[in-house]
């Protein structure tokens, strides 16, 4: 039981259905793309991956209404928000576009 409970737990983490993985609260930097005009892309953090891009698709995102659907191209985990914070930021910097267009 306490292994079935850790694949569960790694399974939901795969799938975004929880913040935690093995015990720990984890934030996501996540970029999306748009399937009505792909060269539109999103970048942004959160702590549950499938609720944010459920309120992206619903419109109930200012930056993002205008181009739905979008589909998850790249996401990344961080344990600690202040790093998924800071990585955010550098990939909305120009040598970030480059590394996420070149890299991700």
């Amino acid at each position: 039981p306490a292994e079935m409970m850790q694949r569960r737990r790694a399974f939901r983490f795969v799938l975004g259905y929880s913040q935690t993985w093995w015990g720990l609260a984890m934030q996501y930097v996540y970029i999306l793309r748009s399937q009505s005009d792909p060269d539109r892309h999103y970048i942004g953090t959160t702590h549950d991956l499938r609720e944010r891009l459920e309120r992206h698709n619903a419109g109930a995102v200012s930056h993002t209404a205008k181009y739905v659907p979008w589909r998850i191209n790249t996401y990344l985990a961080f344990e600690d928000r202040e790093r998924a914070l800071a990585f955010e930021r550098y990939l909305k910097s120009a040598s970030g576009r480059a590394f996420s267009r070149k890299r991700l």
